[in-house]
């Protein structure tokens, strides 16, 4: 059951002393202290420090509350979340939860098949300071014994935004994919100009050119409340669709997660932060009011992440209407305090020919049982053959065709709809 109250690790006094020795403080931004760390097992006790950390713009908006939460209250979660804190003030919360993966319990962040790049929550001071994150790690496993066999704290980038991540001195393993961002400069016509800004014109103009010769478009940012939730339902009918013709099956087909994702839309938003905003290309003339193409944007001060996208085969695909959406989406943004627009995990063409900064994430894994040691070293080798194959290009397209045969479940990261 979940409780309000921190569960501390049991120790004889050596251990105690050793666990209650100072650490690493930067004396200009917190008083040098004991670093205390705790395990809660209930979202709401946190929600006020929560929302204060998630403020800090180093922050994944996926370690969001309403994010989070509104995964809990699709899947009922079993929630083991780690809060750090110094001198009675919250340094750090790694909101984690577990599920049991091949008979393993596994410790993640939370809703982490669905999520493009994760940090966990740390003050701003502690982004700044070198902490000691061998002590956050056994701290974490030793309180998570017994509940867990491995934590699994993954797509973390420990190069982001020019700080270096607190935990980046802990062993990791180099994720398979990357993810792929676009800086958005002061104007639209700078920003294009770090890409092949000719060709993408041209492009622009031959998409728009076939759209108005059926009578136009228009593109739509869902805001009306039964609106939303009806263009989610027909994404998901598009996504269901595609991957039907790949011979896939649909990571979307779930109703608690197509709840999760409906619990985002009701979430509170304001200009700044929102965890799920729809946007659209509605057709006009002989198609009028048909759905060419869908993507659902997050965004967190001014960060911006594609979550996912879809397009309508069945009508003027050669238009590439979701190659079009992301042009309009982008010459929005401008003018609205956005710094980076985030096309997330997996390396796709259109990424490519969109973005000029890749990043690197990480994935740190810590075994704590004897089952999670061999879990950790078959997770590792996996993910080093993943990046093999990745790098053989004639080899991972092989690879791609026996899986859509085979009917393997594809990553979410993958899933956006450039063309």
């Amino acid at each position: 059951m979940p409780t309000s109250q921190p569960t501390f690790l049991r120790t004889t006094p050596d251990q105690a002393d050793a666990l209650s020795r100072p650490h690493a403080v930067a004396a200009t931004s917190l008083a040098a202290a004991t670093l205390q760390i705790e395990l809660f097992e209930a979202l709401e006790p946190l929600e006020a420090e929560w929302r204060r950390l998630q403020a800090v713009s180093h922050n994944s908006l996926h370690q969001g509350f309403d994010w989070c939460a509104a995964w809990v209250g699709a899947h009922k979660s079993s929630l083991a979340l780690i809060r750090g804190r110094i001198s009675g003030e919250t340094a750090f919360i790694l909101p984690l939860e577990i599920v049991r993966s091949r008979g393993v319990r596994v410790a993640r962040f939370i809703a982490g098949p669905y999520t493009n790049i994760n940090t966990g929550l740390f003050s701003e001071a502690f982004w700044q300071l070198a902490p000691d994150a061998g002590y956050i790690a056994g701290r974490t496993k030793a309180l998570l014994a017994g509940r867990a066999d491995l934590v699994a704290l993954q797509n973390i980038p420990f190069d982001w935004r020019g700080a270096r991540h607190p935990l980046a001195e802990l062993a990791a393993t180099p994720h398979q994919n990357h993810t792929f961002q676009l800086p958005l400069l002061s104007s639209f016509e700078q920003t294009l100009s770090q890409l092949n800004a000719k060709r993408r014109r041209k492009k622009f103009k031959n998409q728009t050119r076939r759209l108005e010769a059926t009578g136009g478009y228009v593109h739509v940012t869902v805001t009306d409340a039964a609106e939303k939730h009806a263009m989610l339902e027909t994404f998901f009918r598009q996504k269901a669709t595609r991957f039907q013709a790949l011979g896939l099956p649909d990571v979307f087909r779930a109703q608690d997660t197509r709840a999760f994702f409906h619990g985002l839309l009701n979430a509170d938003n304001n200009d700044s932060d929102f965890a799920l905003q729809l946007h659209a290309i509605r057709l006009k003339g002989e198609l009028e009011g048909h759905i060419a193409a869908i993507a659902g944007l997050s965004r967190k001060g001014d960060h911006v992440i594609c979550q996912f996208g879809s397009i309508d085969e069945s009508v003027l695909p050669d238009a590439s209407p979701g190659e079009l959406l992301f042009w309009l989406m982008i010459e929005q943004c401008h003018g609205q305090g956005i710094a980076l627009f985030d096309f997330g995990l997996g390396d796709q063409s259109y990424k490519r020919s969109w973005c000029s900064v890749e990043t690197v994430q990480h994935d740190i894994l810590l075994p704590i049982s004897i089952l999670g040691r061999f879990s950790a070293l078959a997770e590792r080798a996996l993910v080093r053959v993943k990046t093999w194959i990745k790098a053989n290009p004639r080899l991972y397209a092989k690879i791609q065709r026996l899986r859509a045969g085979g009917g393997q479940t594809p990553s979410i990261a993958n899933d956006t709809d450039g063309d």
